[in-house]
C-alpha cells in the first residue's frame, strides 16, 4: 500500500509497510497513479504506462523512472506487502503495567468550558486523593510491573496542585521503594498554573521529568474557555509563571498543552501566539465533545482544521529556516526508526500497560474512562485487577479496527484513541471518525516537514 501526496512543495511518497518515505520528482509522482498493487517489476515499462505519459515526458524520464520504481520495489522500499498481519494474527501479548496516571485530585479551581472530566468532578463528586491510596497505588504498579525497570507516574486532575503536598508524599515514597525493588520512577505533572509559586516550581524542577501546563493560545481564545469559578480569565495571572517555569527547564521537557475548539477553529494563530511568547515545546489538540456542544468540532470544521494545519506547517517551516524554530508536538515524527512493531499496532497501551487511579483508588483503562463503571478494573487498595477488561484492551489493534484496513496512517496512529471511540461509537474497536481526518493530515505534515528539515 502506497500514499502520495504534496505538500511544502514536495511530491512525497509513503510505502505503508515497510514505513519508507520517498520525495520524488514528478515524474515518478505521476507515474504511481498509473500502477496497480499487487506491484510486479517487469523489465520495461509497460506500454499502458507509456501511453498515459508519453504526452508530458520523454521515453527516456519514464523508463528512468519506472527503473527506479522497481528497484526501491525490489529493495522492500515500495509496494510492499503486509508484514503485520501475521504478528496480529498470532497476537499473544503479556502486558505488564509500566505507567500509571494518578488522579491525586477530582477538583480545581478552574471551570473550563469543554472539561471531558466535568470540571474536574469525573461526574463523580469533589474529592482528593490520600498519601495513603497514593502510596498503594505506587505498591500497585511495583507488583504488576514484572521485570520492567522504567515506570511512569502522571499526576492528573482536576488540577494536581491542589493536592501537592500529597503529590510530594507519593514522590518521595515511590523513590525509596523504587530503589528497594530496583525500579526507576519518572514523574509528569500536568498544572492550570494557578497555583505555581516559586517553591512548587523548584519541587517540579527537581522531581518531574516533565510537566504539561495547560493554556490554549491568545488571551482572547484562552479566557474564553477557561476560566475561574468566578468567571474571570485565567490568561495573565499563568502566562508569566510557564514563561518562567519553561525558562528554568531550558526550554526543554515540559509542554504547553492546547485545546482548539469551534470558537477557534483558525487554531494556527493560537499556536503561533504560543510560539511568539517564547515556548519552545507545544501542543494544541482539537477538542472532543457531543456534536450538542456549540464548541464541538464536527464534520463541516474539517476543511478549515486541515487548511489550518497546512498553514501551520508552511509557517512551522518558515520558522524553522530562519532559526525561530519549535517543536510542535503533531509534527514531531521519526523517519528514521520509529516504535516497534507492537507500539505501531497496539498503540499507548491504555488498559493494560496504562492505567488511571481515581482519589478512592479505584483503577481504570486510562483518565478519559475514569467514572465509567462498565471499565472499573480493580482497586489499589486491594491489589485487584479485572484481567478480561485488561485482556479486552491488550487485544485491541489496527488488525481488529476493520476502519484501520485502507488507512495509510494506521501505523503511526495505532487506531487512534480507545476512550474516544468508545464515547462516540461504543465500541473500542470503532474509531472515532473525526479524529481520524484530522490524524491524517497532521501525520502528512509532519513527514512534510521532517523531509523538509532533511532536505534543507
Amino acid at each position: 500500500m502506497i500514499h502520495k501526496y504534496k505538500q511544502l512543495g514536495l511530491n512525497i511518497v509513503m510505502d505503508v509497510y515497510s514505513g519508507a518515505v520517498h520525495v520524488v520528482d514528478d515524474v515518478m509522482f505521476d507515474m504511481l497513479d498509473h500502477i496497480n498493487e499487487p506491484f510486479t517489476a517487469e523489465d520495461a515499462c509497460p506500454e499502458n504506462v507509456k501511453a498515459a505519459l508519453g504526452d508530458k515526458y520523454s521515453d527516456e524520464e519514464i523508463s528512468e523512472s519506472y527503473a527506479e520504481i522497481c528497484a526501491l520495489a525490489k529493495n522492500g522500499q515500495l509496494f510492499t506487502e503486509d508484514c503485520y498481519a501475521d504478528i496480529a494474527k498470532n497476537w499473544n501479548k503479556q502486558s505488564v503495567v509500566k505507567a500509571l496516571c494518578l488522579h491525586v485530585a477530582h477538583d480545581c479551581n478552574l471551570r473550563c468550558k469543554y472539561c471531558f472530566a466535568d470540571t474536574g468532578e469525573f461526574h463523580g463528586g469533589r474529592s482528593l486523593m490520600s498519601a495513603e491510596v497514593g502510596k498503594k497505588a505506587i505498591d500497585f504498579v511495583i507488583a504488576n510491573s514484572g521485570n520492567r525497570h522504567n515506570i511512569e507516574i502522571d499526576y492528573f486532575g482536576g488540577e494536581p496542585l491542589m493536592n501537592f503536598d500529597v503529590v510530594k508524599e507519593i514522590t518521595e515514597y515511590a523513590k525509596e521503594e523504587g530503589k528497594k525493588h530496583n525500579k526507576n520512577f519518572r514523574f509528569t505533572i500536568t498544572t492550570n498554573g494557578i497555583l505555581l509559586d516559586d517553591d512548587v516550581m523548584a519541587y517540579i524542577n527537581e522531581n518531574m521529568s516533565n510537566v504539561v501546563l495547560s493554556l490554549d493560545g491568545t488571551k482572547e481564545t484562552n479566557d474564553r474557555v477557561r476560566y475561574r469559578v468566578d468567571g474571570s480569565g485565567s490568561y495573565d495571572a499563568i502566562v508569566p509563571k510557564f514563561k518562567k517555569l519553561a525558562e528554568s527547564r531550558n526550554q526543554d521537557n515540559y509542554y504547553v498543552r492546547g485545546t482548539f475548539t469551534a470558537y477557534n477553529a483558525d487554531f494556527a494563530k493560537d499556536v503561533i501566539h504560543l510560539a511568539d511568547l517564547g515556548f519552545k515545546q507545544t501542543s494544541v489538540e482539537p477538542v472532543v465533545a457531543p456534536e450538542t456542544e456549540d464548541y464541538a468540532l464536527k464534520k463541516e470544521h474539517v476543511e478549515t482544521v486541515c487548511a489550518e494545519y497546512d498553514k501551520l506547517a508552511e509557517d512551522y517551516v518558515k520558522r524553522y529556516d530562519e532559526g525561530r524554530g519549535f517543536n510542535f508536538f503533531h509534527f514531531m515524527v521519526d523517519l528514521d526508526q520509529g516504535p516497534c512493531a507492537i507500539k505501531r499496532l497496539s498503540g499507548c497501551g491504555a488498559g493494560h500497560e496504562y492505567l488511571a487511579v481515581a482519589p478512592n483508588g479505584d483503577i481504570y483503562p486510562c483518565h478519559q474512562f475514569v467514572g465509567n463503571s462498565e471499565f472499573l478494573m480493580g482497586s489499589v487498595n486491594d491489589g485487584t485487577l479485572d484481567k478480561d477488561i485488561m485482556t479486552r484492551f491488550e487485544r485491541s489493534n489496527v488488525y481488529t479496527k476493520p476502519k484501520c484496513a485502507d488507512c495509510f496512517s494506521k501505523f503511526y496512529c495505532s487506531g487512534g484513541c480507545s476512550a474516544n471511540a468508545y464515547n462516540f461509537n461504543g465500541d473500542i474497536n470503532k474509531p472515532y471518525e473525526l479524529g481520524c481526518e484530522f490524524q491524517k493530515k497532521r501525520l502528512e505534515c509532519a513527514i512534510a516537514v521532517e523531509a523538509h528539515k532533511k532536505l534543507g
